[in-house]
C-alpha cells in the first residue's frame, strides 16, 4: 500500500471547506458532544454501543487534535474522530464513527470530513489509519485490505471490511495480531454537588 500523497483530494477538501461552502469543518468542541451523540444514535441506532469497533473507543479520549465537526447554519451536521490503537504492536489510528445528518448527505460532508481528518493525521506525523467500513466507499481515499489480512478486532467483524491507509510508506509492514486501544483514558465529568440547604440560622447570618 502506498503512502498517502498530497493530491487533488486535499485541494478539493480545502475548496469545499471555504467560506463559500454550505458548511464548515472545525475542531470538535465540548458543546458539540450532545448533538454528536444524538446524530450517532440517529445514524446507527441505539445498538451502536455494542459494535465491535466501539471496544476500541470505550473509556478512551480521541487522539489529540483529531476530532472534527461539520457545522451548517450553527448546527452540527457531521462528525468524525480518530483514536490511538496498537495494530499488533504497531502504533496506528482507528477512524470512526463517521456520521452525517440525513438531510445533508448530498452536500459531500462525509468526503470533506474524511479528507480533513486524514490530512490532519498526516500533518501530526501519524503513520497509518485503520477503519471498518465499506471498501467501495473508502477506496476513494486510498483505503484497502492489503495490509489488514493479519490483523484482528476484539469481536466479530467481516474480513473484507477491515481496511487501512498508510500515511507513511511501510507503516503497517510489521502489523500482525489484535488491534487494541492505547489512547488516554477519557475524563469523566465531575458530579455536581448540591450546595447545603440553608437553615434558618444561616439565612439570618
Amino acid at each position: 500500500m502506498t503512502a498517502l500523497r498530497t493530491s487533488a483530494v486535499w485541494t478539493t477538501a480545502a475548496a469545499l471547506a471555504s467560506d463559500t461552502a454550505p458548511f464548515a469543518i472545525r475542531a470538535e468542541r465540548a458543546s458539540d458532544v450532545a448533538a454528536r451523540e444524538a446524530l450517532l444514535d440517529a445514524s446507527f441506532g441505539e445498538g451502536r454501543h455494542a459494535r465491535t469497533c466501539q471496544r476500541l473507543r470505550d473509556g478512551r479520549a480521541p487522539a489529540e487534535g483529531l476530532a472534527f465537526s461539520a457545522i451548517r447554519n450553527g448546527r452540527l451536521i457531521g462528525t468524525v474522530r480518530l483514536w490511538h490503537v496498537s495494530a499488533g504492536g504497531v502504533p496506528a489510528l482507528v477512524l470512526g464513527p463517521l456520521a452525517v445528518d440525513a438531510s445533508c448527505r448530498k452536500l459531500g460532508v462525509g468526503a470533506v470530513l474524511m479528507s480533513h481528518a486524514l490530512a490532519a493525521a498526516k500533518a501530526r506525523g501519524h503513520g497509518a489509519v485503520i477503519l471498518r467500513g465499506d471498501a467501495a466507499y473508502y477506496s476513494r481515499f486510498g483505503f484497502t485490505a492489503a495490509k489488514t489480512g493479519e490483523l484482528s478486532l476484539p469481536g466479530p467483524f467481516e474480513r473484507d471490511r477491515l481496511l487501512a491507509l498508510e500515511l507513511r510508506d511501510g507503516a503497517l509492514n510489521d502489523a500482525w495480531g489484535m488491534i487494541v486501544p492505547t489512547g488516554s483514558k477519557a475524563r469523566r465529568p465531575r458530579p455536581r454537588v448540591a450546595p447545603p440547604a440553608r437553615t434558618a440560622a444561616t439565612r439570618a447570618a
